[in-house]
């Protein structure tokens, strides 16, 4: 058996890296939702479609990045606060990277402020109807914009988004925003790991037989592949805003516009 063949497996009797096959198994019905982004419109759209599934799902998940780069997160974090105190544990909301970026900004105004207005914070203070925001604005005029932001979402809303989970598990399937180290069983991953992603999700398929559902990466359409299951598909970008139905008998796609 040659270096090469040892290292890539097969050939001379060697065991072939095994395929993920593991079906899904969750513990119930659930519609894992993916990427908002500021699209109210399509959210609504998106619930109204779910709602009349029938039956309809046991449970929504949101995986987070409910805000920016779209026009209208003020409005988005309005629904989807409003669907949780209504539904209570019938809708899970997991706090996303731009959650994370901007309440990052809400504590430190002054070294947050340009990462966070660079990938869409700026949309998301216009839609709570503050200007006056840029990259390079100084520490005085960073801390006035905190505190406007502060203001316009409450106390309330602020330790809510504190609140929000990185992880909802149901069976062996786990939901989560961007992605898990593929090396290390769900319970051990850090809550960065699951908010910002790992460089190995995408790339080496899980062995234990647990399904990894994800936003943060856009993917083309939603799909079962390798142990993960993508379900941001661009809605500020592409105009389509998709979630996953995950079920003991499958998965089912439903994105809208049709």
């Amino acid at each position: 058996m040659s270096w090469l063949t040892q290292i890539l497996g097969g050939g001379d009797g060697a065991t072939a890296r095994p395929a993920f096959d593991a079906v899904l198994a969750p513990s119930e019905r659930v519609a894992v939702i993916g990427d908002v982004h500021g699209c109210d419109r399509l959210l609504l759209s998106l619930l109204n479609r779910l709602g009349a599934l029938d039956p309809p799902p046991d449970r929504l998940i949101f995986v987070g990045d409910l805000i920016d780069r779209g026009e209208n997160s003020a409005s988005v974090l309005s629904i989807a606060f409003g669907l949780q105190r209504r539904l209570d544990t019938g809708v899970v909301i997991l706090r996303g990277n731009h959650e994370q970026m901007m309440l990052n900004f809400l504590d430190a105004p002054t070294t947050m402020a340009a990462r966070w207005l660079r990938y869409g914070g700026l949309q998301t203070l216009a839609s709570f109807g503050i200007g006056g925001a840029t990259e390079t604005m100084s520490e005085a005029q960073a801390e006035r914009v905190r505190d406007k932001l502060a203001e316009a979402l409450g106390p309330t809303l602020i330790d809510w988004l504190w609140d929000l989970p990185t992880l909802y598990t149901t069976g062996n399937v786990h939901v989560v925003h961007a992605g898990a180290d593929p090396a290390l069983p769900l319970v051990e991953q850090s809550a960065h790991t699951l908010t910002w992603g790992h460089p190995d999700f995408l790339r080496r398929a899980r062995r234990d037989g647990q399904w990894v559902v994800h936003g943060h990466t856009i993917v083309d359409a939603v799909e079962a592949n390798d142990g993960r299951i993508g379900v941001d598909t661009g809605a500020y970008a592409t105009g389509r805003l998709s979630a996953a139905i995950i079920e003991p008998a499958g998965l089912t796609a439903l994105s809208v516009p049709d």
